[in-house]
């Protein structure tokens, strides 16, 4: 274990362990998060010429979640780039490093911070180095430093589930042994004096991660065909025409009860109208009864009267409201 390492603080581990256990969880990891990624560049030492993709995908089974993403970002002379892959591209990602003339890659993590949540612990790193030894077109050491936050899943495992990489700067240093041996000659002076690496990623990595923008999306067609085998023509109709359903679709609205309306009853200004009213109402008893006559006649002058009446049907005026009015006889007639 790197020297590097602070020993893990006792008292946030016992406090940890001691919740793990009440909560019926699983005994977390033994180890810091950082030595994860020692044991990660051990393994990326392991690495031999032959290794082919399955070495890679067990690689990437060990150290990453089946859910895992990870992001690239930094800026180029046409702007600032952003690149984000998931778990299947991610054992092409760290091969392309290789492919593109690396003999050896591993990562240096200096005073980074950990926050402990209920199922993950996060790594925020703010002086990160991802060191690269190139051995074509020429011996160069590539020191790419930049913030690295990672998230582990905290369970016995401890895989990443989320890895965000922003490069700010990155040095390429040539042996001074090598600039002595071509003191002399121009040409190789001039071609040493050029940078091998675009912000420390080589252009086999540029071009992957260019790709990916591209393979990702597809990701749906790819699943689709190895699970149904389908063609790929029949793959895509089909996620397009499910993509179109979910689009015309219309979205499920929460059922809503009508509401109806509740006319205001007028308080009665005096016991004698109220009384009144009464009299004309049991007057005219035998006849038919109207809306208009379960309402008060408030303010009213006796033997005549106008009462609001508004409804959802518009008169003739195309009015909402008319008014009725009550004749000496006893009858109602309405007015508009």
């Amino acid at each position: 274990m790197p020297t590097s390492l602070t020993p893990f603080p006792l008292n946030t581990w016992a406090l940890y362990q001691l919740t793990s256990s009440q909560e019926g969880r699983h005994t977390p990891y033994m180890v810091q998060p950082e030595y994860r990624i020692y044991e990660m560049n051990k393994r990326l030492q392991s690495r031999t010429e032959d290794s082919d993709n399955l070495w890679w995908d067990a690689f990437a089974t060990e150290f990453f979640e089946d859910d895992a993403t990870l992001t690239l970002s930094f800026c180029l002379e046409d702007g600032p780039k952003r690149y984000t892959i998931g778990r299947t591209l991610i054992p092409r990602y760290f091969s392309t490093v290789f492919e593109g003339g690396v003999t050896d890659l591993y990562y240096i993590l200096k005073h980074s911070k950990e926050s402990y949540h209920n199922s993950s612990i996060t790594v925020d790193c703010d002086q990160c180095a991802m060191v690269t030894q190139h051995g074509k077109p020429m011996f160069t050491k590539v020191c790419t430093e930049g913030r690295l936050i990672l998230e582990f899943t905290f369970d016995d495992l401890m895989r990443i589930k989320t890895w965000h990489f922003t490069i700010r700067q990155y040095r390429e240093l040539v042996p001074r042994s090598i600039l002595a041996m071509h003191a002399q000659d121009p040409q190789v002076l001039d071609q040493l004096s050029k940078n091998i690496t675009r912000m420390g990623l080589t252009n086999f990595t540029l071009n992957y991660l260019r790709l990916c923008v591209i393979l990702e999306p597809m990701q749906e067609l790819m699943s689709r065909h190895k699970t149904y085998n389908l063609s790929p023509r029949d793959c895509l109709k089909t996620c397009l025409f499910q993509k179109w359903q979910r689009m015309v679709a219309p979205p499920a609205e929460p059922t809503r009860q009508p509401t109806t309306k509740r006319r205001k009853r007028k308080n009665s200004t005096s016991s004698t109208s109220n009384s009144s009213a009464g009299n004309n109402a049991n007057s005219t008893g035998s006849k038919k009864k109207t809306p208009a006559a379960n309402l008060s006649l408030s303010s009213q002058v006796p033997g005549l009267g106008a009462i609001p009446n508004c409804s959802l049907n518009p008169g003739r005026d195309g009015d909402l409201c008319h008014s009725t009015a009550v004749t000496p006889s006893g009858q109602f007639k309405e007015k508009h």
